[in-house]
């Protein structure tokens, strides 16, 4: 069929395999098919007419090889076999003294002989019998198993073993009566080996169904004859179970006498069909034996057959399977520029006859999108100040943790950070000082000043550095990535930044500037810990009102110039609370941190003693009675305080979220003529605290009864009277114990105890003595 296609049969063909493609893939195509094709039309001719004739001779020829080889295996198994009784004909088990021996009397003879005809039984595979025949005035036959023979025709036919005339031989005699028609092969050796006057025979009976599937081991096919015959005598055996008289093996057997070589093959031709024959003789005592092997030459030549078919097939096969594999390349190979034709020019048709092929259409396609996308990337790079803003922000706050070195550095060089060869600097400023700013900011404006002053940075930087970003955090503070060589010394280019930043912001902005210097770094990994750093130590920047720039190698976190807590204060200030003097307690809390903001007082000791107050407060507000997740609405108040870096902001946030709740439920729950009684029984309790007060003397000393004293005590402070006097005493004696040299005695008079009863209430309270009280304080 491929011969009788034409040129426009092949170009049909062509176009339909290549449905809408262009004329570049029809090229293409061509060229595969023919690159494909022609060497396995070639391949395929060669091996058939080289492989068929010869593999059908040397098949021929391994067929005789095998049928040699397997027969002389059968040859050495009958070999094995005479040698075996010929070892035991001769013997001393089967001397004469057997001839008239009593086997009844002399039972343990008897005995030796049976096991010693088993164990020949038993030595080959072929063996069906072996037994031994005695003459004389009783015969006797082994059979293995001892028995006297009575029947004179049996005796008969074993007598005419013993007259053969030979002393060794093979037969195929019927010795057992009752089956006349029964033949085996059968080899004797009369006994004594060697003797002229036998007096008995051992006969070994082979079994007629292991000596024909030993024959059929010889040739390896189901079909045909093999058969084993002496010429001399009517000795034969077949493998199928054929008899001597078998046409087929008449025909063979003189086809193979006639033959005057020894051994070998030939074919021959019987019934119209052809029968490979191979022959040979084994040499057995006194005589050949001669084996043939007849297999129908279809049967060899079957694989030959098989295989000129396959490799015709294959050939084929191999010329289809090429074109197909051309095809389906050619498709596979055009996928990417039909894919490519597709994206970029989805309504082109590539069926028509234009001149164009798909590149030159793909190359005017790709000049307007290389426009186009120069169009894109300009308004990338308009957005890509905010992508950065975006990028550096996760990073400072350390949202981008799993991310490698390696993985950052090439999002920040896709960001159009250089960073090769480059080292790394966080700044954390910090602004305060929007309260005395005269009106023109007020509280609430943080994120304006907050955008004021980045701009601002962002301008000074560009003129100090070659690289640079900040990050607008909207509450006062704002933080710059410096990007400096690696190796530089960059410190007092730094410095002197900061200090014009901060003038600038002191000019413009009227508000004082804190600057937080990290340490340099090569890793950008390490850039969310140096921010933390430098976050953390613009907490420790000293309270009063001036510029600062602090830089994390010069900065001591273990500085123990710390400012005494006002323990008097916070006490009178939750005293105020505690009776409801709401105007006492703002002035208190003015005072409490003024006491905090004392000279070199720190940012961070300020704001955690007014943390600590506001635990203070918290902890009296529950002891009252109210609950403070119920009073301030479940509100974070920590989280709260812990944002406010101006101290008036920190004023007016616990006024308003803390007093004001507070004063307002103390309002709700007792009279002011109760808070009045309760506020004189608290005066009198701490002028005279050091004198023996009960109940009923501070009662009398107020003009009420003890029992209501107690109750509205309780009512009012949230306290026992007894555990507000005890907490009373013992506050002094802590505040003695740590701004006094007098002796524990002493102290322990001054606040209204003896000395034994005041260590052991004291431990009891404090969890340790007066002693190791006063060692601790002065420690710190």
């Amino acid at each position: 069929m491929v011969g009788e296609l034409t040129m426009n049969g092949w170009k049909m063909l062509l176009a339909r395999l290549s449905g809408r493609s262009g004329s570049f893939y029809r090229k293409s195509l061509i060229m595969f098919l023919f690159v494909a094709g022609i060497p396995g039309i070639i391949t395929g001719v060669l091996v058939y007419s080289m492989a068929g004739g010869k593999l059908e001779k040397e098949l021929l020829k391994l067929h005789n090889n095998q049928i040699e080889q397997r027969s002389q295996n059968l040859n050495k198994q009958l070999s094995n076999l005479e040698m075996m009784l010929a070892h035991w004909a001769f013997d001393t088990s089967f001397d004469y003294s057997l001839g008239e021996r009593d086997f009844v009397r002399d039972f343990e003879k008897t005995r030796d002989i049976t096991n010693t005809l088993l164990v020949m039984q038993g030595s080959n595979t072929m063996i069906r019998n072996v037994s031994l025949y005695l003459r004389g005035s009783q015969p006797v036959l082994f059979y293995p198993e001892y028995s006297a023979l009575h029947d004179a025709s049996v005796i008969k036919l074993y007598d005419q073993l013993l007259d053969a005339g030979k002393t060794t031989y093979w037969t195929q005699l019927t010795l057992d009566p009752d089956q006349p028609g029964k033949r085996e092969l059968t080899f004797v050796h009369l006994v004594p080996g060697g003797s002229q006057k036998p007096i008995g025979a051992l006969i070994v009976r082979l079994d007629s169904d292991q000596v024909a599937e030993a024959l059929q081991t010889i040739t390896p096919y189901a079909d045909g004859e093999n058969f084993l015959t002496e010429p001399s005598s009517h000795l034969f055996v077949s493998a199928n179970g054929s008899s001597i008289d078998s046409t087929f093996v008449k025909a063979v057997r003189s086809e193979v006498e006639s033959n005057v070589n020894k051994e070998g093959s030939f074919l021959y031709e019987w019934n119209d069909k052809t029968y490979a024959v191979t022959y040979g003789y084994f040499a057995r005592i006194m005589d050949n034996w001669l084996y043939v092997s007849a297999s129908p030459i279809t049967n060899i030549t079957a694989p030959v057959v098989f295989i000129s078919k396959v490799i015709l097939t294959v050939s084929l096969s191999a010329l289809l399977l090429a074109i197909g594999l051309a095809w389906l390349a050619s498709i596979r190979m055009y996928l990417p520029v039909k894919r490519l034709m597709k994206d970029l020019l989805p309504s082109a048709s590539l069926s028509g006859g234009g001149r164009e092929d798909e590149f030159t259409l793909i190359e005017r396609q790709w000049q307007h999108l290389s426009r186009e996308s120069r169009e894109l990337n300009a308004k990338w790079l308009e957005q890509l100040p905010h992508v950065k803003e975006s990028f550096l922000h996760q990073l400072l706050q350390g949202y981008l943790y799993a991310y490698t070195e390696e993985d950052l550095r090439s999002r920040m060089e896709r960001y159009k950070w250089q960073v090769c060869g480059k080292q790394f600097v966080v700044l954390y400023v910090q602004l305060t000082g929007i309260a005395s700013m005269e009106g023109k900011f007020k509280f609430g404006d943080e994120g304006l000043v907050t955008f004021a002053s980045v701009n601002m940075i962002e301008e000074l930087a560009d003129s100090y550095f070659e690289q640079s970003s900040t990050i607008n955090f909207h509450d006062l503070g704002s933080g710059v990535l410096l990007i400096l060589p690696e190796g530089e010394p960059c410190t007092e280019t730094i410095k002197s930044f900061c200090e014009k930043l901060a003038q600038t912001v002191n000019r413009l902005l009227n508000m004082v500037v804190t600057v937080a210097i990290s340490r340099a770094t090569g890793r950008v990994s390490d850039i969310p810990l140096a921010f933390e750093g430098v976050k953390h130590a613009a907490s420790f920047r000293k309270f009063d009102n001036d510029n600062q720039i602090i830089e994390m190698e010069q900065l001591n976190f273990e500085d123990s110039s710390e400012p005494q807590y006002p323990f008097t204060l916070e006490r009178e200030f939750l005293q105020a609370l505690r009776t409801g003097q709401e105007a006492d307690a703002n002035a208190l809390l003015v005072e409490f941190q003024n006491a905090l903001s004392v000279q070199e007082a720190k940012a961070i000791d300020v704001q955690q003693g007014m943390l600590h107050l506001l635990g203070s407060v918290q902890h009296a507000i529950l002891v009252s009675g109210i609950q403070p997740n119920r009073l301030f609405k479940g509100a974070n108040l920590y989280e709260q305080l812990s944002q406010i870096k101006e101290p008036a902001g920190a004023r007016e946030w616990f006024q308003v979220k803390v007093i004001a709740p507070f004063m307002k439920e103390l309002t709700t729950r007792t009279d002011g003529q109760v808070k009045r009684l309760i506020e004189h029984a608290m005066i009198y309790m701490q002028q005279n605290y050091m004198h023996d007060i009960s109940l009923d003397n501070c009662a009398d000393h107020i003009g009420t009864n003890p029992f209501f004293l107690s109750k509205s005590f309780k009512q009012v402070t949230g306290k026992n009277f007894i555990d507000y006097l005890t907490e009373l005493r013992m506050e002094k004696a802590k505040e003695l114990l740590r701004e006094s040299e007098m002796k524990i005695n002493t102290v322990a008079e001054q606040v209204g105890y003896r000395h034994s009863y005041f260590n052991r209430i004291f431990k009891k309270l404090e969890g340790m003595t007066p002693t190791r009280y006063r060692e601790l304080s002065r420690a710190d």
